[in-house]
């Protein structure tokens, strides 16, 4: 297996991240355990949580993070494996205000460190943005806070390209690190533009793939395999689709590349979770998909991208025909 090196930082990791969004809430702790035992087992060195999962709970606050403290308290394996988690995130009830301040930042990694019961973030991700907030008081928190040594390196989600620019721009005028990563949704199933997701979030399109091919700046993809899309119209047809799912992903882009999916997993010998993984990983500069997996049979399926590669003509082929 092939690691991947994150350019800005000395991380190597296996590229793939398991995402944990309903650990200690829709999935039992136990089964979380099992996922992520099975997770490590097989390879796996990136865990992914966020301060607001399960924040849409009526007792959910923190549920994800105290799971994976838990695990990582229990198991002894906090050397072996890296943590990230989000922050900043707006309060559910009012998402049209951010909470990119130095108090807003500083008091919801203290938060993830006392749940997740360690001493250092690897990557801290900020959640959401707000361009209308100038960068620079954000970047002087950050590299505070990696100064401080609560956090070892940090990334955006949801950030625009523009605004990475932005933040590069500053960070290097003034001699202090910028963001090492960004997470974005992104998997090989195309999204309706009516699928009603949730505005907040940062889709890849095309200026954003040619954003990451010019600078080389790692990507995390999370709904990566497009909430099961291709592997589940593959298994029943368009009608076992559910209308969100159908609403979300099924139009004429997609039943071509449906198509080729299965072409190339026939080609190549492997799972059409293999392929649709394998195209983001295989891309010219670093990728990690984020699974989110409810069983360990799912993460050991997810996990046999790891030993896959597709060729740009295949990535190509898969995008175009």
């Amino acid at each position: 297996m092939k690691l991947t090196e994150m350019p800005g930082s000395n991380l190597r990791f296996a590229p793939l991240a398991l995402g944990t969004a309903e650990f200690g809430s829709a999935i039992s702790v136990e089964r979380s355990f099992q996922i992520m035992d099975r997770f490590v087992e097989g390879g796996g060195t990136w865990i992914d949580t966020a301060r607001v999962y399960a924040d849409w709970l009526p007792d959910g606050h923190g549920k994800s993070e105290i799971t994976v403290g838990k695990w990582l308290g229990h198991r002894g394996l906090r050397n072996d494996v890296l943590i990230s988690t989000k922050g900043a995130h707006p309060e559910m009830s009012a998402m049209q205000v951010s909470r990119l301040g130095e108090l807003d930042i500083m008091s919801d990694v203290e938060e993830s460190l006392n749940c997740l019961g360690i001493d250092t973030i690897d990557l801290y991700w900020l959640h959401r943005d707000d361009e209308s907030i100038p960068v620079d008081g954000i970047l002087n928190t950050l590299n505070t806070l990696v100064n401080t040594g609560k956090i070892r390196y940090f990334g955006c989600s949801n950030w625009r390209p523009n605004r990475i620019r932005a933040a590069a721009e500053y960070a290097s005028t003034h001699e202090l690190r910028s963001f090492v990563a960004s997470q974005i949704q992104w998997s090989l199933a195309e999204l309706n533009e009516d699928s009603g997701s949730d505005p907040t979030t940062v889709n890849m399109d095309k200026d954003g793939l040619k954003f990451y091919r010019e600078t080389g700046l790692s990507m995390f993809a999370f709904t990566s395999q497009a909430k099961g899309f291709f592997q589940k119209l593959h298994a029943g047809g368009s009608e076992s689709l559910k209308d969100t799912l159908k609403n979300s992903y099924y139009n004429e882009v997609n039943r071509g590349r449906m198509e080729r999916v299965m072409e190339v997993s026939r080609q190549m010998k492997i799972s059409i979770s293999s392929v649709v993984l394998g195209y983001l990983i295989s891309q010219p500069f670093p990728v990690v998909p984020i699974i989110g997996s409810s069983s360990v049979e799912q993460v050991e399926e997810a996990m046999e991208v790891l030993d896959v590669r597709l060729t740009p003509g295949q990535i190509d082929y898969l995008e175009h025909g």
